[in-house]
């Protein structure tokens, strides 16, 4: 006897709701900013992770995207604003 066939929601799966001060960003991309903060390059990012390198452009393009800044500088003074990153993260 077959089993009935299971029926699918159509459209895209739901994301992770954003809540928080993070601004919804997803644990990789809180990761990813922490790397970006200790200076690291996208290479040196990737290696760490074992991903690609332009995967971690990716998450970086869209870390940008979600704080709406333009370098980073910027990203960097977002992720402070956001509570990502400790107070004292420079003197380290």
């Amino acid at each position: 006897m077959a089993k009935p066939a299971k029926t699918k929601k159509a459209g895209r799966p739901q994301a992770a709701k954003k809540t928080g001060r993070s601004g919804g960003l997803t644990p990789r991309q809180k990761q990813i900013l922490r790397f970006v903060a200790q200076g690291m390059t996208n290479r040196e990012i990737a290696s760490q992770l074992a991903i690609s390198v332009r995967t971690v452009e990716v998450h970086r393009f869209n870390l940008m995207r979600r704080l709406k800044v333009r370098n980073v500088a910027q990203l960097l003074r977002q992720a402070l604003l956001h509570g990502l990153l400790p107070k004292n993260f420079a003197l380290r």
